[in-house]
């Protein structure tokens, strides 16, 4: 799994001209699944983001987590985040899960977030065009795969 997290202010996810959820201060989750990825892939993400300290404190520095702070989760299937551009200008999606594989690691995703940070988690329509507006805050952002763990 591969995730893109960006610290926002506001963020939200409108589908055919309508506002499908929208967050305040909190984290945009841009997930992408792979064929190769599994439940323990999924923990430990899910621990990973929710834990993640990237919230500012009194002094400034980044020693909050989402938890922390009781913000929002947004969390938006992202299939391009493997995206292989290794040959020619057109890139290929073929490690990508597709939606058999995807939709039930995307649901069981959310889920164990849920469950993990204990706050609500708001999402977009797995497959939809969706149109994603945020605010980043910083910029924060922060790139994670699950087979590199780091």
């Amino acid at each position: 799994m591969r995730v893109v997290i960006q610290r926002v202010s506001e963020a939200s996810v409108t589908i055919d001209g309508q506002e499908r959820a929208g967050i305040g201060r909190g984290l945009l989750v841009l997930l992408g699944v792979e064929e190769a990825d599994t439940l323990e892939d999924i923990q430990w993400l899910c621990a990973k983001i929710s834990k993640l300290r990237i919230f500012n404190d009194e002094a400034g520095l980044m020693n909050l987590s989402v938890q922390d702070i009781g913000g929002e989760l947004l969390v938006v299937s992202q299939f391009t985040l493997h995206a292989s551009t290794k040959k020619g200008n057109r890139p290929s999606f073929i490690r990508a899960a597709r939606p058999d594989i995807a939709i039930p690691m995307y649901e069981a995703f959310i889920t164990c977030l849920e469950e993990g940070s204990g706050l609500q988690v708001k999402t977009g329509d797995f497959g939809a065009d969706m149109k994603v507006r945020l605010l980043n805050d910083g910029p924060v952002t922060i790139l994670i795969d699950s087979k590199n763990r780091e």
